[in-house]
């Protein structure tokens, strides 16, 4: 009997990205259902009810650990969940599983916080802040030069075999030149970047939903995703 597909509640941003990718990879079915984070979707109540914090991407499979349906959210927590139902992606021994799992973590408190951050500053907030622009610039380079020297070392992010740390971290360094960094000033960083960029799951992965993206442009996108809509009690 066919396994049923997962539902994917996501939009096509390096978040939503790393588990396009990663079912890609692993082979699972899944629906991908849009949540438009320009227009609000992710303040609808039955969007709410699986990811409370309100931020793409979540998941639902009916096939759970129990045989039950389970619903989760957060990247980071899908990458290991997914991980753990298909045997892939991460290693079974406890220092390579570590090994990964600790990068894994350098991109969800690390790299995506601040290129998120360098990226708003230097294309969305509407003033340009010297100082914070100054200040996630540096940052994102500091970030990537820590990376290139871990790839100058191992193939992959956590090592020899390419795993959910390289998922995780790579569709965070898509926007590199928003980012005010030059790739060829890392080039361990770029070589694992363009082979991670020709894998064909990851080329299927970060084209989910992509047709349905539009550049921000209106007052009101901006409202929905940065201003007081954000930050309402629900």
């Amino acid at each position: 009997m066919p396994a049923s597909p997962i539902e994917v509640y996501s939009w096509p941003t390096p978040n939503g990205h790393k588990i396009h990718i990663m079912l890609e990879e692993c082979g699972l079915p899944y629906n991908a259902r849009p949540i438009n984070i320009g227009k609000g979707d992710q303040f609808a109540p039955e969007f709410l009810q699986i990811s409370p914090n309100n931020k793409i991407p979540a998941i639902t499979d009916p096939d759970g650990p129990d045989g039950k349906p389970i619903s989760l959210f957060e990247s980071g927590a899908i990458l290991v969940y997914l991980a753990g139902k298909t045997g892939q992606l991460l290693p079974r021994t406890d220092r390579e599983r570590y090994d990964v799992l600790q990068w894994l973590m350098f991109q969800m408190g690390g790299v995506g916080p601040m290129l998120g951050q360098a990226h708003h500053f230097r294309m969305y907030a509407p003033e340009k802040i010297g100082y914070a622009i100054e200040r996630y610039s540096n940052e994102a380079k500091r970030l990537y030069g820590v990376i290139d020297k871990q790839l100058s070392k191992n193939r992959f992010i956590a090592g020899k075999t390419y795993s959910i740390a390289d998922i995780a971290i790579f569709p965070w360094l898509r926007s590199w030149e928003n980012q005010g960094i030059t790739l060829t000033d890392y080039p361990h960083l770029k070589a694992w970047f363009d082979g991670i960029a020709a894998r064909p799951a990851v080329q299927r992965g970060v084209k989910v939903l992509a047709d349905l993206r539009q550049p921000i442009t209106g007052d009101k996108e901006r409202e929905i995703l940065f201003g007081k809509t954000q930050y309402a009690k629900r």
